[in-house]
């Protein structure tokens, strides 16, 4: 019961998800092959609405659950590293017609095959935790 926020804020989600047609394959196509606005709307909305939610957890200094302060520390500035892993999320993104959260609400939908994507994002996950301390960061 002391996570059942959670697990309704996730229903609302993939209801918004699906309703807003960011779990379509062809929705992601058209984005990728610059065809149609609509995702890169949805992309942009959640953009501002990011942008000023860090702005209010820093003007109001919020807490996390556990009551520790969020913190926000200085990012290293190397874009090589920004290209890198933005390519390697945008070519999952692209070939498998989901990122995180619309795979999730795809399986939910009755999409089962996104059960494989979501079996190879978690082992990717988990490859890159064994491998990160190797990598520049």
């Amino acid at each position: 019961m002391k996570f059942i926020k959670y697990l309704l804020v996730g229903i609302v989600f993939g209801i918004v998800m699906a309703k807003s047609e960011a779990i379509s394959w062809y929705r992601i196509q058209e984005m990728f092959r610059f065809q149609a606005f609509h995702m890169y709307g949805i992309i942009g909305t959640a953009v501002v609405l990011g942008v000023i939610g860090v702005a209010l957890i820093k003007k109001f200094k919020l807490r996390d659950i556990s009551g520790n302060p969020i913190v926000f520390y200085p990012k290293n500035k190397s874009i090589a590293r920004y290209l890198i892993g933005g390519s390697i999320f945008g070519l999952g993104w692209a070939l498998s017609g989901a990122c995180p959260g619309p795979m999730v609400v795809n399986i939910g939908y009755g999409f089962l095959t996104f059960a494989i994507v979501l079996v190879f994002a978690t082992v990717g996950t988990y490859l890159y935790g064994a491998i990160k301390d190797k990598l520049p960061h």
